[in-house]
């Protein structure tokens, strides 16, 4: 066996009857159960041909057979593709000309895609139900692809990503310390890759009982009710879902939270922090590297909020043990085992892949800058400047600080005709008060919004595109 498959399996024989997933339906799904579903589709798909090198494309409900599946064609030696969800059929039809694979992985309503997609029709469909003959795992190694995935898309066509066993290996070494507990959790996980992480661990993964392409319509009541029903001890959660549960209260089982995927602002701190509350961690990362770097809510300063408050960044913490973490023309590079080497596509490497000798640095594409204590400190995108008051400014720093004037509850800004603008959501009789800050700081036109647009993986981003369609409406 290789990797995280040997830690599933030491899971599922010690902790047989524990629970590892629970499905948006409720439906329960132990660690034994788990591993003899996934042999028994290894065991089917064996017999469908399926070995070591075929990639598979995966459409299916997330849910106790999607990670049964995962573990199935690893146990092949086979490699998953996983195609990016917010982008829905034209992701999965990309993910089909990229990678071509050799069969498709699907269930329930999914299989019909298989005949409305010109681009799987001749692509086979692996049977759902399972087979019965045993099968020893270990035809792949740590260099072996394990799965291909996909960038998000928002500068581009999504960029495919393989991971190799070893990759995962790394990725689990370095998320597994973060997460690590002595008691039994109950976690509320809305990112896979820490459901991959909590299965080779042996906690339970509670799985969202609501579609995470549609956080801004979520209630916040149903999450709180969703956390309650099933018992949540810790939620791993965008920032998104945060700020629903700051709406609607926090569970009193509820101890721990994690959250990244997107910027994690103070003011969204401030709204979950109670003196009894839950431990708050914030994860710094990209799509490339996870994690980069993390911070503990309950260390940053009264000083930290000051400088985040005068335009100074955004805190994300210190970088993770065994990352190599430099400051390049302002840029954040990193390296090390659990950093993406290298893209399907070797063309897609040259932007943003730096090889010096045998180190392979990825460029994150964001501003950064370390402090005196080594800590790391968000200040936008690279390219994203706007002039402000005859200076360069990064976006991201302004809309930190102005996350933090009374009343706003979300902020961006952009160039707009050539003139900077700060799009605001939040209390409108607050108006006045914004334009007098922003007018402190050079900014001479403010648009409020009853919402701004958010981006459709996390909802945690603005969606910067949207937001000058909108301003050009008016």
């Amino acid at each position: 066996m290789t990797g995280l498959l040997d830690h599933f399996a030491r899971a599922a024989a010690r902790f047989p009857d524990r629970i590892a997933i629970v499905d948006g339906r409720g439906h329960e799904t132990s660690f034994a159960e788990l591993k003899a579903r996934a042999d028994s589709f290894a065991a089917r798909w064996r017999d469908q041909g399926i070995g070591p090198g075929h990639r598979v494309l995966i459409a299916r409900a997330v849910d106790a057979d999607l990670y049964a599946s995962l573990a199935a064609l690893w146990a092949l030696g086979a490699v998953a593709v996983l195609p990016e969800p917010a982008m829905g059929l034209a992701g999965l039809r990309h993910a089909a000309r990229v990678t071509r694979p050799k069969a498709f992985c699907t269930g329930g309503w999914y299989r019909a895609l298989g005949l409305l997609l010109s681009e799987l029709w001749r692509v086979p469909t692996l049977a759902s139900r399972p087979g019965s003959a045993a099968i020893s795992h270990g035809p792949a190694s740590p260099g072996d692809i394990a799965l291909i995935s996909f960038t998000s898309g928002s500068t581009g066509q999504p960029k495919a990503i393989p991971r190799s066993h070893g990759f995962l290996m790394a990725q689990y070494d370095a998320i597994a310390p973060l997460l690590r507990s002595e008691r039994a959790e109950r976690d509320l996980v809305a990112f896979p890759v820490f459901t991959l992480i909590n299965i080779a661990a042996g906690q339970t993964s509670i799985l969202p009982n609501w579609k995470m392409s549609r956080l801004a319509t979520l209630p916040p009541h149903a999450l709180r009710d969703w956390m309650v029903r099933q018992r949540v001890t810790r939620a791993l959660i965008p920032p998104a879902l945060c700020e629903r549960l700051a709406e609607a209260g926090l569970s009193g089982g509820l101890h721990q939270i994690f959250t990244g995927g997107g910027p994690v602002f103070p003011d969204l701190l401030a709204r979950l922090q109670r003196p009894d509350g839950p431990r708050i961690t914030c994860v710094y990362g990209s799509t490339e590297a996870e994690p980069i770097a993390h911070l503990d809510a309950a260390e940053i300063t009264t000083a930290d909020h000051a400088a985040m408050s005068q335009g100074q960044g955004l805190l994300v913490g210190r970088p993770v043990p065994n990352l190599q973490l430099r400051i390049r023309d302002h840029e954040i590079q990193v390296a090390g085992a659990h950093v993406n080497p290298g893209y399907l596509d070797p063309t897609h490497d040259a932007g943003n892949k730096l090889r010096e000798g045998d180190t392979i640095w990825h460029r994150t594409g964001d501003a950064g800058r370390l402090d005196d204590q080594g800590r790391l400190w968000l200040l936008g995108r690279i390219g994203s400047q706007v002039t402000i008051a005859g200076a360069p400014r990064f976006p991201f720093q302004i809309e930190t600080a102005a996350r933090q004037w009374p009343g706003v509850t979300q902020a961006a800004l952009l160039d707009h005709g050539g003139t900077p603008v700060l799009a605001l959501s939040g209390q409108r009789d607050r108006l006045p008060q914004w334009r007098d800050a922003a007018s402190g700081i050079g900014i001479g036109d403010i648009r409020h919004f009853d919402r701004l647009p958010m981006d459709r993986r996390h909802a945690s981003k603005i969606d910067l595109q949207a937001l000058r369609e909108m301003l050009n409406g008016r």
